[in-house]
């Protein structure tokens, strides 16, 4: 069985793909933080998440964005939920990260905002420069 994720097929041998570097992965993020804490006169509380990045999605003439989900960790039988985009890329050096900000799903009768930013993509890799 062969599938297709978000632009990527299990189908190619990992070799001739012209627009990644070497038939991996081609540009993802790790992102990882802890939203604010709600209900601070009932229970207060926060959580963690830690996700992946999908692939980047071209936006603009010379930017992109990624796709963001992730489910926090537990707290007193609830968790939340994301899904969303990242901002476009903000400039570290000869690399670079994205930054987003919103809300989670609504559970357990509340909701957390959170912001963060995304770690450097293959920060110690070869630069893979990719065209979108």
């Amino acid at each position: 069985m062969r599938y297709r994720y978000n632009g990527y097929s299990d189908n190619n041998d990992g070799h001739g793909n012209d627009d990644n570097c070497h038939g991996e992965q081609r540009h993802v993020h790790e992102l990882l933080g802890s939203v604010r804490i709600a209900e601070p006169q009932e229970e207060p509380h926060n959580h963690r998440f830690a996700t992946v990045t999908d692939e980047a999605i071209p936006f603009g003439p010379n930017d992109h964005v990624h796709e963001v989900a992730f489910r926090t960790d537990f707290f007193d039988n609830h968790f939340h939920v994301f899904r969303g985009r990242t901002g476009g890329a903000i400039p570290v050096g000869n690399r670079h990260v994205h930054f987003i900000e919103s809300v989670t799903s609504l559970n357990d009768g509340h909701r957390h905002e959170f912001e963060a930013a995304t770690m450097i993509n293959n920060p110690i890799g070869e630069d893979c420069r990719i065209n979108l």
